[in-house]
């Protein structure tokens, strides 16, 4: 069953893998290209509540995440911010970051914020059909492993 996070995030449709108890999902609004949310799908508010079983699980998920998003986007850094100040359940936004652009799906995508903190504020706001685009290549590059 899906929490508010995975909700507010487009679960089912922006689903890229689900890894025990972790969802990987395209985040509508890409910061760089390859923008992902990492979201716990047990009920945790806290990091702290995560079951052994979870913290075992997202080791596996952020291997997958970096091996994926090494290949589609070339990434130089890979962040992981954990704000957790909007949305309730335990959550890392993933953003590849690298220097100049990247392309995909005739749009271009540019990293505002480097090489220093990425630059939340600024991104590119996928469509409903890029949003699909995106999730349907990360998918089948996932499922290549």
């Amino acid at each position: 069953m899906a929490n508010k996070t995975m909700e507010k995030f487009g679960h089912p449709a922006s689903v890229v893998a689900e890894v025990g108890a972790w969802t990987i999902q395209v985040r509508p609004k890409q910061l760089a290209l390859g923008s992902l949310v990492l979201i716990c799908r047990e009920p945790a508010g806290a990091f702290s509540q995560l079951s052994p079983q979870a913290f075992v699980d997202l080791g596996a998920a952020v291997a997958e995440i970096e091996r994926v998003l090494k290949a589609f986007v070339r990434y130089e850094r890979i962040n992981y911010l954990m704000l957790m100040m909007v949305d309730p359940d335990v959550h890392f936004h993933v953003i590849p970051r690298y220097e100049g652009e990247r392309s995909f799906g005739g749009a271009t995508f540019g990293d505002a914020g480097w090489p220093g903190p990425p630059d939340l504020a600024r991104g590119v706001d996928l469509d409903p059909d890029a949003l699909a685009a995106l999730t349907a290549e990360l998918r089948s590059r996932w499922a290549a492993a």
